[in-house]
């Protein structure tokens, strides 16, 4: 399945390995998102992660405030609504995002190594601020994470070989990655909204890809920019959306695409049927890997456009555009 300037697609990945691969070629081309379905992500586990995101949002802030994020370039524990603007990543500025974030990172890693605790390592690595309550909400979001990762390996064996390098060639760059699982809540909200405000602004990631789950696409949700410079809604379904990152996009040359994409605001009348939860997971290659163009992708007609670069130095010089005062 192929997708178009007007549809993202769906892929099916129990399906046959060589049309996947193609399907995956086609949809990082054109838009840089898809849906997968034949993931292999238990419901349960599924069902665990948005049950317990959702009783944590619930806490009254004081609670919340407890598991307050460490300090702006570390992306760990509560960030509070009106603490992050997306659409800085880009470049352009307006009103702060109307959500709040949950943040996970790694759970597990030696903090007596230098490669963990040194000043390049800061704003990769650093402990997870874990609630009190809800029960048993650490497991059941580790429980998810661990999902994540397993899906994350397969679909970078499947980019590897679209792109005619090793299956193992992101994922020797990915030995120590400091992904993030980012749990993100976009409450109801009756407005009038801020000029410029929405719930997540528009920007690309940063990260090598995405994958994200949604409990409510439907009012307020995903839309993607499309090649002709249309928002295309994100389809609501079973499954999870996959997009690729910057870090993808500078690693092939620009021939897969990084698309902007942002979170709409859903009309004043929606009131609580708006309510939204979305576990986002990125991936991100270790911090002192060199992004280069892939020789696969670069030949004469299309000489290297990027520069190497460690992932450290490329993303320490975005994302902290992201984050206002009191982050």
């Amino acid at each position: 399945m192929t997708g178009t300037t007007k549809a993202i697609p769906i892929v099916d990945l129990s399906g046959d390995a060589d049309a996947l691969v193609r399907a995956i070629v086609a949809a990082c081309t054109d838009t840089g998102f898809f849906g997968v379905t034949g993931h292999g992500v238990p419901a349960a586990t599924l069902a665990g992660a948005f049950g317990a995101a959702r009783a944590f949002f619930a806490l009254p802030v004081q609670e919340k405030t407890r598991v307050r994020r460490p300090r702006p370039e570390l992306n760990r524990g509560w960030i509070a609504p009106g603490t992050e603007t997306l659409a800085r990543l880009a470049g352009r500025e307006t009103p702060p995002d109307f959500k709040e974030v949950f943040t996970v990172g790694p759970q597990t890693f030696d903090d007596d190594d230098p490669y963990y605790t040194c000043e390049a390592a800061r704003p990769h690595w650093g402990a997870n601020p874990w609630p009190a309550r809800p029960e048993g909400f650490r497991d059941a979001v580790l429980a998810y994470q661990r999902e994540m990762q397993r899906l994350t390996g397969r679909l970078m064996a499947l980019f590897c070989r679209a792109l005619g390098v090793p299956e193992d060639h992101l994922a020797m760059r990915s030995t120590r990655a400091p992904s993030q699982l980012r749990l993100i809540h976009y409450p109801p909200y009756d407005g009038p909204w801020l000029p410029g405000q929405l719930r997540a602004g528009e920007h690309t990631d940063l990260s090598l890809l995405t994958i994200v789950a949604s409990d409510n696409n439907a009012v307020g949700g995903l839309e993607v920019r499309d090649r002709d410079g249309d928002w295309v809604a994100a389809p609501d379904f079973d499954g999870f959306m996959v997009n690729i990152g910057d870090t993808m996009m500078r690693w092939c040359n620009d021939r897969w695409v990084s698309t902007p994409h942002r979170v709409a605001n859903p009309p004043p009348e929606a009131g609580a049927r708006s309510d939204r939860l979305s576990l986002a997971y990125f991936h991100i290659v270790d911090y002192d890997a060199v992004i280069e163009c892939l020789p696969s992708c670069v030949d004469a007609a299309h000489p290297a456009r990027y520069a190497p670069i460690t992932m450290g130095e490329y993303r320490a010089s975005r994302f902290a555009r992201t984050a206002n005062a009191g982050g």
